[in-house]
């Protein structure tokens, strides 16, 4: 455990090298790479603190009869009492408002090293494909970067933190540098089994877990709890693998409980530092920096940048094109869970395994011969997890239907592990009707004004998940079982989720070729202001079918050299 991680910002009259803001996957890996790099570095995070190493805060070895709630959620853990990240939907005193008409919920998360403390850890990296779909099919547009102008920060972010996965060559799936992936669990095996006769690529999944001692760390015990907080650190996390780590040279300060109003600027329009709450005394401060990075989440960065107002920038930093808050995406989602006869009272085995699938199913079809373009990869759920509050969906949906006593319990044993899940995650294509705006009238309990969200899916996104719905029911039957649910109609949306819903909130400040429609140059680096950068989802073109968090880290690397590059050869 880091005893005294946080410390008050320095008093000094000089000004940090670099003032980041935010302490997920883009702030932690900045933090990371810059005090590495020799720059005194400031980093504020909005929530307090936490050390997954220290019971204090981590829950991984808790049973749930630990607690009369059995581990069901609680206001500021909606996924369970134990999850490891302190937030939600609804964050009291920071509220954010909706267009009428608009469906969009938004996860903001308030603790050191923020969503990285929650997320599945699945990492994928991006396709060459991915960085020039407009080339490919006109919708969307290009990426001012290839994939090989990113290959060498992912290759980087492999080394660094350890993945494990497997060589495959597919399209559009760059391989990466895999530690070895744990077996399929038997219910995977049978999954994977239908998969292979219906020509569905199945594959070992990708997820950020070490499974070989890696630079200092345990390598993963397959506990499977990995979203409590992993206490031998074999999965990522942004303090205990970048931050903490960060510390140790003594070249950052890390001030939590800070939140983020503005960035300040000069007469020059240069950036001179952040404007924030402390939130444990309500005072409003200010910390000065030669450079500022805000990695606080795409959307929240691109709060920060409209509040950010000056006389040289009437409307806000790094929006002198107009296009700050516009382009925003998430990953498209949907689910369905099936009832296999064959999984039933199937003898107790060992299911040990990290806290997530071992298998995926990459998008393994062409898009000429369907209605909709791009594609969905797919995660599966099921098996003998530990249960807990609320598990198995209630035991009166199966084939005997629930009781009391004896036989009840004899259900339960008996129908634990019959039930199997997919979800899929595919690439929503951006459009002028989803962005984000300062709501003129609303402002959270410090005064700062809110975003306002405006929302639209379209028949490009719904038809893609009524293919995911069609697809999952397609597999359950293969496997022998049942659908329990009707298949969504059109006017459901086919069961699509929420924009939002998926946590893989993107754009608002996306980068691009021309400062005439983007927000950012190829660095990352505001067009407007030359001493101010993006480190977090803000900045992506478009979504791709992978979750982004790999593309974030390969990103902010990438970003934190151009700034070391800069700063010694005297131009920032």
């Amino acid at each position: 455990m880091v005893q005294t991680p946080t410390r008050p910002p320095q008093q000094s009259r000089e000004p940090y090298d670099v003032v980041i803001v935010g302490s997920g996957a883009g702030g932690g890996m900045a933090a990371y790479e810059l005090t590495k790099a020799g720059a005194r570095v400031a980093l504020l995070e909005a929530g307090g603190h936490w050390d997954n190493t220290s019971s204090q805060y981590s829950a991984m070895l808790k049973m749930p009869y630990d607690s009369p709630r059995r581990g069901a959620s609680t206001p500021d853990r909606p996924f369970g009492e134990w999850d490891a990240n302190i937030g939600g939907w609804q964050i009291p005193g920071e509220p954010y408002t909706k267009a009428e008409g608009t469906k969009f919920d938004w996860w903001r998360a308030r603790m050191l090293g923020g969503r990285t403390n929650h997320w599945g850890r699945i990492s994928l990296r991006f396709g060459p494909d991915d960085f020039r779909r407009k080339s490919l099919d006109g919708m969307g547009d290009d990426w001012p970067i290839t994939y090989d102008d990113l290959k060498p920060w992912y290759d980087e972010v492999d080394r660094l933190i350890g993945i494990f996965g497997s060589v495959e060559g597919l399209p559009n799936e760059p391989d990466g540098i895999f530690h070895a992936p744990p077996a399929p669990r038997y219910y995977e095996r049978r999954v994977k089994e239908a998969c292979d006769r219906m020509q569905i690529t199945c594959i070992p999944a990708r997820l950020s877990i070490i499974t070989k001692p890696h630079n200092g760390r345990a390598p993963c015990h397959y506990c499977g709890q990995c979203n409590r907080g992993c206490m031998t650190n074999s999965n990522f996390s942004s303090p205990n693998v970048l931050i903490f780590p960060a510390l140790r040279t003594g070249r950052l300060t890390l001030v939590t409980n800070a939140m983020a109003r503005e960035v300040s600027t000069g007469e020059d329009g240069r950036a001179t530092g952040v404007h924030y709450i402390d939130k444990t005394t309500g005072e409003d401060k200010h910390i000065r920096g030669k450079i500022v990075v805000l990695a606080a989440s795409a959307l929240e960065t691109s709060r920060i940048l409209m509040n950010s107002k000056s006389s040289r920038h009437p409307q806000g930093l790094a929006n002198a094109s107009g296009v700050l808050g516009k382009y925003i995406t998430d990953t498209t989602g949907t689910d369905v869970a099936g009832f296999i006869p064959s999984l039933v009272d199937v003898p107790r085995h060992n299911a040990d395994g990290v806290g997530g699938n071992h298998i995926m199913m990459p998008w393994w079809l062409d898009n000429k011969k369907l209605d909709f373009p791009r594609g969905y990869h797919i995660e599966v759920w099921g098996g003998l997890g530990m249960p807990t509050y609320g598990f198995m969906g209630g035991i009166e949906r199966y084939p005997e239907g629930g009781g009391y006593g004896t036989d009840l319990k004899q259900q339960y044993r008996k129908y634990w592990g019959a039930t199997v899940g997919f979800s899929g995650r595919g690439e929503m294509i951006p459009n002028d009707k989803s962005f984000c705006e300062l709501d003129p009238t609303v402002t959270d309990k410090w005064g700062i004004p809110v975003l306002r969200f405006h929302w639209e899916w379209r028949d490009t996104e719904y038809l893609q998940v009524k293919h995911m719905q069609e697809t999952f029911r397609a597999i359950i039957a293969e496997m022998g079982g049942e659908v329990w649910s009707n298949m969504p109609t059109r006017e459901q949306g086919y069961g699509i989720a929420n924009g939002g819903a998926i946590i893989h909130e993107l754009g608002g400040a996306r980068m691009g070729a021309s400062e005439r429609d983007s927000a950012l140059n190829s660095n990352c680096q505001a067009w407007d202001c030359e001493n101010l950068f993006v480190a977090d989802g803000a900045p992506f073109v478009s979504q791709a079918d992978k979750n982004p968090t790999w593309t974030i880290m390969a990103l902010s690397m990438r970003t934190s050299a151009y700034i070391t590059q800069q700063r010694r050869a005297g131009r920032l």
